[in-house]
């Protein structure tokens, strides 16, 4: 066997020079450069100012300000899990049609029978259990986490149009305690916006301060580094996606609240929408790197430009391009900066 190569003594010393040299004093905008987020803080206050200048009399309004919330919370709850999801090496398609079928599963007659709460069970219990036939497939069946979550998103879809015949479902008087999570306010806030907070809040913590957490980020960045650590990697990704379901159950409850129904048609391409915010907060396609904070401020720009067409009258398909040149943009700005120097 050869002896390893030594390298050589100006290598050396050249590494050694370099250890000791000392950093440089960073400046105030080297600094402001390092704080998190700072792009996407700029972009909302760049949006905001579009608006005050393009429809004054409308955008700055109270009104309007719930409306944007009270949109951003149900795509919002959603965006958590997807974040968890992502973050841990994988991708779930699933999450409108999942949302859609626990709408439908919790507003048919039978189920609303029992009252509103077993209505909030039944929700989060049908959300939860997709995810977690997803996580299954995934980590057990050794499928693709996007074929997989495709045929989820296929059959779920089918699933709640078949159990609703097509038809939207009502809430029944006696259930209105749902209906009054979007209509009752708490200092002019809706209810439902307090739990998409609350939502966020929780994912935070979970991802930042607990050990669930941080085996997110070491299954997403190095699967087999995290096994060799001792991690069972097939069922963590189990719990990321029942997790993600979990989050879909409760979109559904917060969807239910702002439309009154239940409806085989509910959260029609919000797994795009959910996967762009991730996306655009600077969450790594490839997994091991991203933040809840960053994906709710890219749910925040991607909701602003919906409310900023609206008001200028401008048309949908123009709303959907600018939205394709952002994803585009977020995803190449990723790139370059994995390949600078760090």
């Amino acid at each position: 066997m050869s002896e390893p190569r030594l390298p050589s003594v100006d290598e050396q010393v050249r590494v050694e020079e370099k250890a000791h040299k000392p950093v440089a004093a960073e400046g105030p905008l080297a600094r402001l450069g390092n704080i998190p987020h700072l792009g996407l803080a700029f972009a909302l206050v760049m949006l905001a100012a579009v608006g005050l200048v393009t429809v004054p009399d409308t955008f700055a309004t109270t009104s309007n300000m719930v409306s944007i919330l009270s949109l951003a919370a149900t795509i919002g709850v959603i965006t958590v899990g997807a974040t968890f999801v992502i973050i841990g090496g994988g991708i779930d398609l699933s999450v409108g049609a999942i949302m859609a079928l626990a709408s439908v599963w919790a507003t048919t007659l039978a189920t609303q029978s029992y009252g509103p709460f077993v209505m909030i069970v039944c929700a989060v219990l049908v959300g939860t259990g997709a995810g977690l036939v997803n996580g299954l497939l995934i980590s057990y069946g050794r499928m693709v986490p996007f074929i997989a979550t495709l045929a989820m998103l296929v059959a779920a879809r089918g699933l709640a149009q078949r159990m609703s015949d097509r038809r939207t479902q009502l809430v029944q008087q006696g259930n209105e305690m749902i209906v009054e999570l979007s209509t009752s306010r708490v200092l002019g806030i809706p209810v439902l916006v307090y739990i998409f907070v609350l939502v966020v809040v929780a994912g935070w913590i979970l991802l930042n301060r607990t050990t669930f957490g941080r085996r997110t980020y070491a299954v997403g960045g190095n699967p087999e580094a995290a096994r060799l650590a001792g991690i069972d990697v097939r069922r963590h990704t189990v719990m990321l996606y029942a997790l993600s379901g979990l989050c879909c159950g409760i979109a559904a409850v917060l969807i239910m609240a702002r439309t009154t129904t239940g409806s085989s048609t509910h959260g029609d391409l919000y797994e795009l929408d959910a996967i762009a915010a991730v996306i655009i907060g600077g969450t790594l396609l490839t997994g091991g790197r991203g933040s809840i904070i960053g994906s709710i401020l890219g749910l925040l720009i991607f909701t602003l430009i919906t409310n900023l067409f609206i008001l200028n009258g401008l048309n949908t398909s123009d709303q959907l391009v600018a939205k394709g040149l952002i994803i585009v943009v977020a995803v190449l700005l990723q790139r370059r900066s994995l390949r600078s120097p760090t």
